[in-house]
């Protein structure tokens, strides 16, 4: 049995959630940097493509600035703060699920 049958979409949700973590997080770190462009993941997109098979990176958008900067860098903070911090809270709640999943499971396996 795989562990995508054991655990659902969740699995896969968890492990797109973490890309996104760190996508959001190389946006926050170049921050000051020239020229960078922020990116971010359409994570509805993504777990579509992830479900049907298909390759994810094409989810990976860039932002588009509200307010465009001198240098051409496009990452605004409290845009990229805000998302990091709403993935992050999804993040929590998918990885609570599957520790309750293997719970679950660990359980039925000692019999309980």
């Amino acid at each position: 049995m795989a562990a995508t049958d054991l655990f659902g979409i969740h699995g896969t949700a968890l492990g797109l959630r973490a890309q996104r973590m760190s996508m959001l997080a190389s946006n926050i770190a170049n921050a000051s940097t020239p020229n960078y462009k922020a990116r971010d993941m359409d994570f509805s997109d993504a777990l579509h493509r992830a479900e049907s098979g298909q390759n994810v990176s094409s989810a990976t958008r860039y932002r588009v600035p509200l307010q465009t900067s001198l240098d051409g860098n496009t990452v605004e903070l409290s845009t990229e703060q805000t998302a990091f911090a709403q993935n992050a809270v999804a993040y929590r709640t998918t990885l609570s699920f599957l520790n309750g999943r293997i719970s679950t499971l660990s359980r039925a396996l000692k019999g309980e």
